[in-house]
Protein backbone atom coordinates (compact mmCIF):
# COMPACT_ATOMS: atom_id res chain seq x y z
CA UNK A 1 0.00 0.00 0.00
CA UNK A 2 1.07 3.28 -0.89
CA UNK A 3 2.55 5.81 2.07
CA UNK A 4 3.92 8.85 0.33
CA UNK A 5 4.00 12.21 0.97
CA UNK A 6 2.59 12.71 -2.53
CA UNK A 7 1.43 16.61 -3.23
CA UNK A 8 -2.25 16.70 -4.75
CA UNK A 9 -1.49 18.36 -8.81
CA UNK A 10 -2.74 22.03 -8.56
CA UNK A 11 -4.97 21.95 -11.49
CA UNK A 12 -6.28 18.63 -10.50
CA UNK A 13 -7.57 20.61 -7.38
CA UNK A 14 -8.68 23.37 -9.68
CA UNK A 15 -10.85 21.16 -12.04
CA UNK A 16 -12.42 19.52 -8.96
CA UNK A 17 -13.66 22.92 -7.80
CA UNK A 18 -15.10 24.15 -10.78
CA UNK A 19 -16.95 20.73 -11.75
CA UNK A 20 -18.37 21.45 -7.70
CA UNK A 21 -21.56 23.70 -9.07
CA UNK A 22 -22.36 20.92 -11.60
CA UNK A 23 -22.76 18.15 -8.47
CA UNK A 24 -26.62 18.38 -7.19
CA UNK A 25 -25.87 17.86 -3.22
CA UNK A 26 -29.46 16.55 -3.14
CA UNK A 27 -28.21 13.63 -5.21
CA UNK A 28 -24.93 12.70 -3.25
CA UNK A 29 -24.61 10.44 -0.59
CA UNK A 30 -22.42 7.35 0.57
CA UNK A 31 -23.68 4.39 0.52
CA UNK A 32 -24.80 2.63 3.43
CA UNK A 33 -22.64 -0.50 2.64
CA UNK A 34 -19.87 1.57 2.46
CA UNK A 35 -20.68 3.31 5.58
CA UNK A 36 -20.85 0.05 7.56
CA UNK A 37 -17.88 -1.47 6.21
CA UNK A 38 -16.23 1.93 7.43
CA UNK A 39 -17.71 1.81 10.80
CA UNK A 40 -16.90 -1.60 10.88
CA UNK A 41 -13.08 -1.01 10.56
CA UNK A 42 -13.02 2.10 12.88
CA UNK A 43 -14.86 -0.10 15.39
CA UNK A 44 -12.34 -3.08 15.35
CA UNK A 45 -9.28 -0.80 15.46
CA UNK A 46 -10.88 1.11 18.21
CA UNK A 47 -11.52 -2.57 20.15
CA UNK A 48 -7.99 -4.46 19.05
CA UNK A 49 -5.81 -1.65 18.23
CA UNK A 50 -3.87 -1.24 21.35
CA UNK A 51 -3.91 -4.71 21.84
CA UNK A 52 -1.52 -4.83 18.75
CA UNK A 53 0.64 -1.05 18.84
CA UNK A 54 0.31 0.98 21.28
CA UNK A 55 -0.90 4.66 20.91
CA UNK A 56 -2.43 3.29 17.70
CA UNK A 57 -6.39 4.65 18.45
CA UNK A 58 -4.55 8.36 18.83
CA UNK A 59 -3.31 8.19 15.03
CA UNK A 60 -6.11 10.07 12.71
CA UNK A 61 -8.79 7.84 11.16
CA UNK A 62 -9.27 9.60 7.98
CA UNK A 63 -10.73 8.35 5.16
CA UNK A 64 -11.05 9.32 1.32
CA UNK A 65 -13.34 7.23 0.11
CA UNK A 66 -13.38 7.48 -3.90
CA UNK A 67 -16.50 6.48 -5.47
CA UNK A 68 -16.84 6.43 -9.44
CA UNK A 69 -17.15 10.13 -9.61
CA UNK A 70 -17.57 12.01 -5.95
CA UNK A 71 -14.66 11.27 -3.09
CA UNK A 72 -15.93 11.41 0.12
CA UNK A 73 -14.03 12.70 3.21
CA UNK A 74 -14.53 11.00 6.51
CA UNK A 75 -12.81 11.52 10.16
CA UNK A 76 -11.13 14.47 8.87
CA UNK A 77 -10.22 17.27 11.83
CA UNK A 78 -9.81 20.30 8.66
CA UNK A 79 -11.40 19.65 5.66
CA UNK A 80 -9.61 21.81 2.72
CA UNK A 81 -11.80 24.67 1.01
CA UNK A 82 -13.15 22.15 -2.08
CA UNK A 83 -14.77 19.77 -0.13
CA UNK A 84 -18.92 20.68 1.07
CA UNK A 85 -20.18 19.39 3.69
CA UNK A 86 -22.98 16.89 3.74
CA UNK A 87 -23.58 17.01 7.39
CA UNK A 88 -23.13 14.62 10.35
CA UNK A 89 -23.71 10.81 9.77
CA UNK A 90 -25.10 9.12 12.70
CA UNK A 91 -23.93 6.32 10.82
CA UNK A 92 -20.02 6.76 10.65
CA UNK A 93 -20.26 9.35 13.78
CA UNK A 94 -18.67 11.71 11.63
CA UNK A 95 -19.15 15.23 9.70
CA UNK A 96 -18.68 14.14 5.79
CA UNK A 97 -17.84 16.05 3.40
CA UNK A 98 -17.56 15.31 -0.33
CA UNK A 99 -16.21 16.92 -3.65
CA UNK A 100 -15.35 15.64 -7.73
CA UNK A 101 -13.32 12.91 -7.68
CA UNK A 102 -9.43 13.80 -7.69
CA UNK A 103 -8.06 10.20 -6.70
CA UNK A 104 -7.88 7.31 -9.17
CA UNK A 105 -10.50 4.72 -8.10
CA UNK A 106 -8.53 1.94 -7.56
CA UNK A 107 -6.43 3.73 -5.01
CA UNK A 108 -4.89 1.56 -1.74
CA UNK A 109 -2.57 4.33 -0.18
CA UNK A 110 -2.07 6.32 2.86
CA UNK A 111 -0.48 9.90 2.55
CA UNK A 112 -1.03 13.36 3.99
CA UNK A 113 -3.81 14.57 1.11
CA UNK A 114 -5.75 16.80 2.86
CA UNK A 115 -4.26 19.83 4.70
CA UNK A 116 -1.29 18.04 5.80
CA UNK A 117 -3.21 15.17 7.54
CA UNK A 118 -2.28 11.60 6.99
CA UNK A 119 -5.34 10.56 5.11
CA UNK A 120 -6.13 6.53 3.99
CA UNK A 121 -7.35 6.98 0.24
CA UNK A 122 -8.86 4.15 -1.09
CA UNK A 123 -11.68 2.92 -3.50
CA UNK A 124 -14.67 0.90 -2.70
CA UNK A 125 -14.57 -2.72 -2.90
CA UNK A 126 -15.99 -3.34 -6.42
CA UNK A 127 -13.14 -1.02 -8.06
CA UNK A 128 -10.31 -2.35 -5.87
CA UNK A 129 -11.32 -6.02 -6.51
CA UNK A 130 -11.76 -7.20 -2.65
CA UNK A 131 -14.40 -8.53 -1.09
CA UNK A 132 -15.83 -6.97 1.99
CA UNK A 133 -13.76 -9.04 4.67
CA UNK A 134 -10.39 -8.09 2.86
CA UNK A 135 -11.49 -4.72 2.50
CA UNK A 136 -11.85 -3.85 6.31
CA UNK A 137 -8.54 -5.57 7.01
CA UNK A 138 -6.82 -3.50 4.12
CA UNK A 139 -8.27 -0.65 5.46
CA UNK A 140 -7.00 -1.56 9.43
CA UNK A 141 -3.65 -2.07 7.34
CA UNK A 142 -4.16 1.51 5.97
CA UNK A 143 -4.72 2.56 9.40
CA UNK A 144 -1.27 1.40 10.47
CA UNK A 145 0.16 3.39 8.10
CA UNK A 146 -1.46 6.62 9.54
CA UNK A 147 -0.29 5.49 12.91
CA UNK A 148 3.24 5.07 11.85
CA UNK A 149 3.49 8.12 9.86
CA UNK A 150 1.89 10.66 12.15
CA UNK A 151 4.63 9.82 14.29
CA UNK A 152 7.10 13.21 14.95
CA UNK A 153 10.10 12.24 13.11
CA UNK A 154 8.74 9.58 10.42
CA UNK A 155 9.79 11.75 7.22
CA UNK A 156 12.46 12.84 9.00
CA UNK A 157 13.87 9.12 9.34
CA UNK A 158 12.89 8.21 6.25
CA UNK A 159 14.86 11.09 4.68
CA UNK A 160 17.92 10.05 6.38
CA UNK A 161 17.94 6.55 4.56
CA UNK A 162 18.85 8.54 1.40
CA UNK A 163 17.18 6.65 -0.95
CA UNK A 164 14.74 8.77 -2.71
CA UNK A 165 17.85 10.06 -5.23
CA UNK A 166 16.06 13.58 -5.44
CA UNK A 167 12.67 12.58 -5.54
CA UNK A 168 10.07 15.15 -3.49
CA UNK A 169 7.01 12.77 -4.26
CA UNK A 170 7.94 9.60 -2.15
CA UNK A 171 7.53 7.77 -5.56
CA UNK A 172 10.68 6.36 -4.73
CA UNK A 173 9.10 3.78 -2.36
CA UNK A 174 7.69 2.10 -4.99
CA UNK A 175 9.99 2.86 -8.39
CA UNK A 176 13.67 2.47 -6.21
CA UNK A 177 16.14 0.61 -8.88
CA UNK A 178 16.53 -2.80 -6.51
CA UNK A 179 18.42 -5.13 -7.93
CA UNK A 180 15.45 -7.39 -8.49
CA UNK A 181 16.78 -9.17 -12.16
CA UNK A 182 20.07 -9.94 -10.65
CA UNK A 183 20.33 -13.61 -11.14
CA UNK A 184 22.98 -14.12 -7.97
CA UNK A 185 20.85 -11.87 -5.71
CA UNK A 186 17.71 -13.77 -6.71
CA UNK A 187 19.62 -17.01 -6.10
CA UNK A 188 20.58 -15.98 -2.56
CA UNK A 189 16.72 -14.65 -2.21
CA UNK A 190 15.45 -18.11 -3.29
CA UNK A 191 17.88 -19.67 -0.02
CA UNK A 192 16.67 -16.69 2.55
CA UNK A 193 12.56 -16.88 1.61
CA UNK A 194 13.08 -20.84 1.59
CA UNK A 195 14.66 -21.11 5.16
CA UNK A 196 12.65 -18.30 6.50
CA UNK A 197 9.74 -20.56 5.79
CA UNK A 198 10.62 -23.38 7.07
CA UNK A 199 11.51 -21.52 10.45
CA UNK A 200 7.78 -20.11 10.23
CA UNK A 201 6.77 -23.56 9.75
CA UNK A 202 8.91 -24.84 12.58
CA UNK A 203 7.76 -21.65 15.06
CA UNK A 204 6.46 -23.61 17.73
CA UNK A 205 8.19 -27.27 17.34
CA UNK A 206 10.99 -28.20 18.91
CA UNK A 207 13.02 -27.64 15.61
CA UNK A 208 12.82 -24.25 15.83
CA UNK A 209 15.93 -22.94 16.99
CA UNK A 210 18.04 -24.92 14.00
CA UNK A 211 15.50 -23.72 11.34
CA UNK A 212 16.68 -20.19 12.44
CA UNK A 213 19.98 -20.79 13.00
CA UNK A 214 19.71 -20.90 8.86
CA UNK A 215 17.37 -18.43 8.29
CA UNK A 216 20.06 -16.08 9.90
CA UNK A 217 22.75 -17.22 7.82
CA UNK A 218 20.96 -16.82 4.71
CA UNK A 219 19.75 -13.10 5.32
CA UNK A 220 22.91 -12.50 6.49
CA UNK A 221 24.13 -13.49 2.95
CA UNK A 222 21.75 -11.93 1.52
CA UNK A 223 22.59 -8.39 2.95
CA UNK A 224 26.41 -9.03 2.38
CA UNK A 225 25.62 -9.28 -1.54
CA UNK A 226 23.36 -6.22 -1.75
CA UNK A 227 24.60 -2.80 -2.10
CA UNK A 228 24.42 -0.82 1.50
CA UNK A 229 21.77 1.42 -0.41
CA UNK A 230 20.36 -1.73 -1.62
CA UNK A 231 19.78 -3.04 1.82
CA UNK A 232 18.13 -0.36 3.23
CA UNK A 233 15.45 -0.30 1.05
CA UNK A 234 14.93 -3.99 1.34
CA UNK A 235 15.23 -3.45 5.00
CA UNK A 236 12.68 -0.12 5.11
CA UNK A 237 9.88 -2.28 3.20
CA UNK A 238 9.82 -5.10 5.56
CA UNK A 239 9.81 -2.45 8.18
CA UNK A 240 6.84 -0.57 6.87
CA UNK A 241 5.04 -2.97 3.92
CA UNK A 242 5.77 -6.06 5.25
CA UNK A 243 4.73 -5.11 8.90
CA UNK A 244 1.79 -3.93 7.64
CA UNK A 245 0.68 -7.21 6.10
CA UNK A 246 1.64 -9.08 9.83
CA UNK A 247 -0.48 -6.30 11.51
CA UNK A 248 -3.59 -7.42 9.45
CA UNK A 249 -3.02 -10.67 10.16
CA UNK A 250 -2.47 -9.78 14.25
CA UNK A 251 -5.50 -8.20 13.67
CA UNK A 252 -7.49 -11.49 12.41
CA UNK A 253 -6.25 -13.48 15.45
CA UNK A 254 -8.10 -11.36 17.49
CA UNK A 255 -11.01 -11.67 15.42
CA UNK A 256 -11.46 -15.33 15.17
CA UNK A 257 -14.46 -15.03 17.74
CA UNK A 258 -15.19 -11.44 16.54
CA UNK A 259 -19.37 -10.82 15.54
CA UNK A 260 -19.32 -8.52 13.54
CA UNK A 261 -22.53 -5.78 12.85
CA UNK A 262 -25.71 -7.58 11.15
CA UNK A 263 -24.97 -5.13 8.68
CA UNK A 264 -21.58 -6.33 7.58
CA UNK A 265 -22.79 -10.11 7.98
CA UNK A 266 -24.90 -10.00 5.57
CA UNK A 267 -23.33 -8.74 2.69
CA UNK A 268 -23.02 -11.16 -0.40
CA UNK A 269 -19.71 -10.84 -0.25
CA UNK A 270 -18.75 -10.71 3.70
CA UNK A 271 -16.19 -14.06 4.61
CA UNK A 272 -16.10 -14.58 8.21
CA UNK A 273 -13.13 -13.05 10.13
CA UNK A 274 -11.65 -16.64 11.20
CA UNK A 275 -12.16 -18.02 7.46
CA UNK A 276 -10.11 -14.84 5.78
CA UNK A 277 -7.50 -15.00 8.87
CA UNK A 278 -6.99 -18.75 7.92
CA UNK A 279 -6.76 -17.66 4.32
CA UNK A 280 -4.67 -14.74 4.62
CA UNK A 281 -1.84 -17.30 6.70
CA UNK A 282 -1.96 -19.48 3.56
CA UNK A 283 -1.60 -17.01 0.85
CA UNK A 284 1.53 -15.53 2.24
CA UNK A 285 3.24 -18.42 3.16
CA UNK A 286 2.77 -19.65 -0.50
CA UNK A 287 4.37 -16.44 -1.35
CA UNK A 288 7.48 -16.98 0.90
CA UNK A 289 7.79 -20.13 -0.42
CA UNK A 290 7.17 -20.11 -4.42
CA UNK A 291 6.97 -16.34 -5.43
CA UNK A 292 10.74 -15.20 -7.53
CA UNK A 293 12.48 -11.72 -6.43
CA UNK A 294 12.60 -11.06 -10.33
CA UNK A 295 8.77 -12.13 -11.14
CA UNK A 296 6.82 -10.10 -8.07
CA UNK A 297 9.67 -7.87 -7.22
CA UNK A 298 8.47 -4.93 -4.35
CA UNK A 299 5.07 -7.19 -3.87
CA UNK A 300 7.52 -9.94 -1.89
CA UNK A 301 8.11 -7.71 0.97
CA UNK A 302 4.85 -7.85 1.72
CA UNK A 303 5.14 -11.27 2.52
CA UNK A 304 8.62 -11.52 3.95
CA UNK A 305 7.57 -9.01 7.06
CA UNK A 306 4.77 -10.92 7.37
CA UNK A 307 6.70 -14.32 8.18
CA UNK A 308 9.41 -12.07 9.86
CA UNK A 309 6.61 -10.12 12.60
CA UNK A 310 5.39 -13.95 13.33
CA UNK A 311 9.08 -15.11 13.89
CA UNK A 312 9.61 -12.30 15.99
CA UNK A 313 6.93 -13.27 18.36
CA UNK A 314 8.49 -16.28 18.71
CA UNK A 315 12.01 -14.73 19.53
CA UNK A 316 10.91 -11.24 21.62
CA UNK A 317 6.96 -10.93 23.17
CA UNK A 318 7.89 -6.98 23.66
CA UNK A 319 9.32 -6.44 20.19
CA UNK A 320 6.37 -4.08 18.90
CA UNK A 321 7.63 -1.87 21.49
CA UNK A 322 11.17 -0.77 19.68
CA UNK A 323 9.56 -0.84 16.35
CA UNK A 324 9.11 3.69 16.47
CA UNK A 325 12.04 4.13 18.70
CA UNK A 326 14.43 1.76 16.15
CA UNK A 327 13.29 2.46 13.04
CA UNK A 328 13.83 0.21 9.36
CA UNK A 329 15.61 -3.15 11.04
CA UNK A 330 13.86 -6.06 12.10
CA UNK A 331 17.04 -7.33 12.91
CA UNK A 332 17.56 -4.79 16.36
CA UNK A 333 14.12 -6.62 17.50
CA UNK A 334 15.36 -9.02 19.11
CA UNK A 335 19.52 -10.64 20.43
CA UNK A 336 18.75 -13.78 18.01
CA UNK A 337 19.77 -12.05 15.42
CA UNK A 338 23.51 -11.50 16.80
CA UNK A 339 23.62 -15.25 17.92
Amino acid sequence: MITTPTKIPTLLLLLAALALPCLSQSKIEMRMVDRVRIREAVNISRIYGEKIWAGMNAAPFAIILVADSVEFLVNHPSPSEDFITLGYDSVLCSQVYYRKAVFDKHFLATFPAVNGVNTIVMGTPENTGKSTSEWIVTLLHEHFHQYVNSTPDYYTAVNQLDLSGGDKTGMWMLNYPFPYADSIIGLQYKNYSRALSQTLSAISADSFDVHFKVYVSERKRLQQLLKPADYRYFSFQIWQEGLARYTEYKFLELLDDYEPSKEVSKLPDYVSFRRYHQALYKNMVHRITLWRLSDYQRECFYALGFGEGLILDRLNAAWRNKYLTDKFYIEHYSDGFNR
